[in-house]
């Protein structure tokens, strides 16, 4: 099974799934729901035996969309892609850059699922994966998500190495909203195996994406900043945002953003950043602490002035009277 490449001619290290591992998860989780469903069922039935046919049908409705349309959502959107098939199975539902899906995708995912899995049960799932390079089924092209294998050994994995300290949560103010999902996966997996390419070739991708996101926020690259640093710095930026959004609150990484020890991991002189692979550079003017001024020398003291002996006067011939 070949890895994913992006347009930008990056490898993705996260391998989409397959018909038979896909297949396998949704028989588990609709096994789930179905049961769920016959168990909420009989408990109304007996509950509401004294109702009219007409509001038991209603009920009855209303049972089928939260059991098996709604929960399969709310599961979905609370684990992050994670429901009780795809758990057992080693699979994660992600966004088409990688990222962890919202809501809305979710959401898509779980009406679509209804005609293509529940009302056809599954045949029109089945031909749209094995039609798809990808695996995807109509729910996961109309909500560009992907599902893919979350159990990868680990030497196949990337790490994104954290930005210098220096230049954490410098860039907070950049509009992010412009740049494509495209673009963030080639910054990302650049990142991740920038030590494995040749220093040139490397430089020269860095300049080039640093290039790209610069055009996308407006805002271009800090002179004295080394665009590997850049990307590495503007991509925790986005992973802060999107942890604030999924969790209500500032991470522990983006806390050192606002706070005053955001130098005191500068490493090398100069404020380089060599252990994570990232190209020394200058530590900007601004960020510079203060020098304390040198101790002014201590005062001699003078010797007290004399009172000088006071002038003759010019004599005027006038006598003081006796």
């Amino acid at each position: 099974m070949s890895e994913l490449v992006t347009g930008e001619a990056v490898a993705l290290e996260l391998r989409p799934a397959r018909l038979p591992s896909r297949a396998l998860a949704v028989l588990l989780d609709l096994a789930a729901t179905m049961a769920a469903y016959i168990a909420v069922t009989l408990a109304l039935v007996a509950a509401t035996a004294s109702l009219d046919d007409a509001a038991q049908t209603a009920i009855s409705i209303a049972v089928f969309v939260l059991v098996l349309v709604g929960a399969p959502i709310a599961v979905e959107t609370l684990s992050h892609g994670r429901s009780l098939g795809k758990l057992a199975c080693g699979l994660r539902v992600v966004r088409d850059d990688g990222g962890p899906i919202r809501f809305r995708h979710a959401l898509v995912r779980g009406l679509i699922g209804v005609i293509e899995i529940l009302l056809t049960l599954g045949v029109v799932a089945c031909i749209a994966s094995l039609v798809s390079a990808r695996g995807r089924r109509l729910g996961d092209v109309f909500a560009g998500t992907l599902v893919v294998r979350e159990r990868m050994p680990a030497a196949q994995t990337g790490h994104v190495p954290p930005p210098p300290p220096w230049l954490a949560g410098r860039f907070s103010g950049l509009d992010l909203s412009a740049v494509p999902d495209g673009l963030w996966l080639a910054v990302r997996q650049y990142l991740t195996r920038m030590q494995q390419l040749d220093p040139q070739v490397g430089w020269s991708m860095a300049e080039r994406l640093a290039t790209d996101v610069a055009e996308r926020t407006g805002t271009p690259v800090p002179q004295g900043v080394p665009p590997a640093a850049y990307l590495a710095a503007v991509v925790q930026e986005r992973q802060a945002r999107e942890a604030r959004r999924a969790f209500g609150g500032a991470p522990n990484g983006a806390r050192g953003a606002s706070g005053g020890d955001a130098h005191s991991g500068a490493a090398g002189p100069g404020g380089g950043y060599t252990s994570a692979g990232f190209p020394p550079a200058p530590m900007p003017s601004a960020e510079r602490p203060p020098v304390p001024p040198a101790d002014p020398p201590p005062a001699v003291p003078s010797a007290a002035p004399q009172e000088a002996p006071p002038a003759e006067r010019p004599s005027t011939g006038f006598v003081p009277p006796a």
